[in-house]
């Protein structure tokens, strides 16, 4: 409903499923830069999530996109982690968006939007985004699922996706990521066993791999004597709490920056009929303050 729809300058509202369209009057619902992927491309990528829980997307950027991004992150990469799901060998970086913009382009891509369109509701948010550099000597991650933190049984829908972008390359022997194509689908009962099928993901720098939040995966093992860096990120529904509070992260100057697909996942955006309001209003109207 919109303006046009007034009467004496208000939305009437005779049915509770009109509460699910979108009733802002100045701050319309945006498009998503996914739509101009061709659709043909889209049916394909999203045929091998469905049957496999992933796909790898190759070469999305471009050798001098991965050399800035390493430029520009490489100097925040400082202390390893805290505990060996993080990893003891493994340096990360959160809060990107205020520490660089060189990474905006791959949170964003449209290849990457199209799936997210596909998946989940309209304004969907970034919920958590990560540079990941795994030392020579770490040892392979805990297998584990992204969303399987949110209280809701499985099998079901996917609540998440992500992806994980690789500025070096992927190989077997440093620290690629592993997958079990098909755990997606698995019930709550169901853990890895030593003789389910894991899939290395080996893939060129600009090559992002693409998986939904129900699939089992974890970091491998750096048996290499170089450092594998890599970027993730991590998207839900609209009417998720996020993993990191961006809204609280990020200053207003870097998301008035930012593409309008970025403010729209960083939670400038309202989930019909009131999710992620400010003071009843829309929350862009705090990028108009100055």
């Amino acid at each position: 409903m919109n303006s046009d729809h007034l009467v004496d300058g208000i939305q009437p509202i005779a049915d509770v499923k009109e509460l699910s369209n979108d009733l802002a009057r100045r701050h319309r619902r945006t498009s998503s830069s996914g739509a101009t992927v061709d659709p043909a491309v889209v049916d394909a990528d999203m045929a091998a999530i469905e049957r496999d829980g992933y796909v790898i997307l190759e070469n999305l950027i471009t050798p001098q996109d991965c050399e800035r991004i390493r430029a520009a992150v490489t100097p925040l990469l400082d202390h390893t982690g805290r505990n060996t799901f993080e990893g003891a060998r493994t340096q990360r970086v959160y809060s990107v968006l205020d520490k660089t913009r060189e990474c905006d382009r791959l949170i964003d891509h449209p290849r990457v939007l199209a799936l997210l369109d596909r998946l989940f509701l309209p304004n969907y948010l970034l919920s958590q985004l990560q540079v990941i550099n795994i030392l020579p000597e770490e040892t392979p991650q805990l297998l584990h699922m992204d969303d399987g933190f949110y209280p809701i049984p499985r099998p079901r829908p996917p609540l998440s996706a992500a992806t994980i972008w690789a500025i070096d390359p992927f190989t077997d022997t440093n620290g690629a990521t592993v997958v079990l194509p098909g755990s997606h689908r698995w019930g709550e009962d169901r853990n890895p066993q030593p003789s389910d099928d894991r899939l290395i993901v080996e893939m060129s720098p600009g090559s992002c791999v693409f998986f939904v939040g129900t699939l089992w995966h974890g970091g491998g093992a750096n048996r290499s004597p170089d450092p594998r860096l890599a970027l993730t990120a991590q998207y839900c529904e609209p009417w998720l709490r996020t993993q990191e509070a961006f809204l609280l992260s990020t200053s207003l100057d870097t998301v008035r920056d930012a593409s309008e697909d970025l403010r729209r996942m960083l939670g400038y955006s309202v989930h019909p009929p009131f999710i992620g309001s400010v003071d009843g209003l829309h929350p862009k109207r705090l990028l108009e303050k100055k």
